[in-house]
């Protein structure tokens, strides 16, 4: 496959601390235009693998190619093109919003106009002239989004950027965040502990857990993956399910309720069971299909990562 398809690219990528494996053998496939999630518990690896992509720490070993080039061999060139928000933002809380994205203009040489364009990518044109001490949490991380884009990168790679932000704050970022392939073109690597806050912007996920990349696919093959079951409110339970038990259906009686369970979505198979229990003299209050949230799905796929690793 061709090595321009991925904007990221690494093979065996793997960092070693005083013998403790940190990131073990990581194979990452970015697209260009893709809102990539990288995935995994506090501690997984997902700050060392950053840390590695941005040049910050040498991986012990493998290696990583960006925009198609190898980052050990053309470091400067490829971090020109990349902007960064790891960890907390620092900004000078005396400044304002302009003076901050000054500082940072002089040292990476772009036109004064940007300072400019990138307030109005992040909404805080009305506050540029304000204290940074001033600002609330949420838009002291927009102001840290606007410094990373003030190179005009063509990748932005974001380490849990909602982190600590009240209700409104986690929408204002995931919203800019969305806005940046489709409005700007910018390919967009965001790091989260949290499943519910990257499949609401991500296109692609990566799980990580001990050091291992345990799953890499589209949010959507992972959300046909969340298995589902058909649940049938019905008005005798026991002697429901005995009907069901007697055609071999996989049917279940959930406990102390008058739901039955029906492990398979297909039409025909409900509808088969419907008939069934309608001729036999049961009343069916309701069907409805129910599937296990992708939330249990990522802690079973960390789960299962924890026993592989160990």
């Amino acid at each position: 496959m061709n090595n321009n398809k991925w904007v990221i690219e690494t093979k065996g990528l793997s960092k070693q601390y005083k013998g403790h494996q940190v990131v073990s053998d990581l194979n990452l496939q970015i697209a260009k235009g893709e809102i990539y999630g990288f995935l995994g518990p506090n501690g997984a690896g997902k700050t060392t693998t950053i840390r590695m992509l941005l040049g910050l720490i040498k991986p012990t070993t493998g290696n990583i190619e960006i925009f198609g080039k190898s980052l050990e061999k053309e470091r400067m060139s490829i971090l020109r093109k990349i902007g960064s928000l790891v960890e907390y933002p620092s900004n000078y809380a005396h400044l304002n919003a302009i003076d901050n994205l000054e500082a940072i203009r002089h040292i990476i040489d772009v036109p004064k106009s940007r300072i400019d364009e990138v307030l109005a990518i992040v909404g805080l044109t009305k506050d540029a002239k304000r204290a940074v001490r001033g600002y609330s949490l949420g838009m002291k991380q927009r102001l840290g989004i606007a410094s990373a884009l003030l190179g005009n990168p063509e990748l932005l790679i974001l380490d849990e950027p909602t982190n600590g932000l009240d209700p409104a704050g986690i929408l204002e970022i995931r919203e800019l965040i969305k806005e940046m392939p489709k409005k700007h073109g910018i390919t967009v690597v965001v790091s989260s502990h949290l499943l519910s806050e990257v499949e609401q912007m991500a296109s692609m996920i990566g799980i990580i857990q001990q050091g291992k990349l345990v799953y890499q696919d589209t949010i959507r093959n992972m959300q046909r993956q969340s298995q589902a079951v058909m649940k049938l409110r019905v008005s005798d339970p026991i002697a429901a399910r005995q009907v069901l038990v007697q055609q071999e259906m996989p049917i279940t009686l959930v406990n102390d309720s008058n739901v039955l369970e029906l492990g398979s979505t297909d039409e025909d198979i409900v509808a088969g069971a419907v008939r069934s229990l309608i001729l036999a003299g049961h009343e069916v209050y309701r069907v409805e299909e129910e599937r296990q949230s992708l939330e249990q799905l990522f802690l079973d796929i960390v789960e299962e990562g924890k026993g592989n690793a160990s």
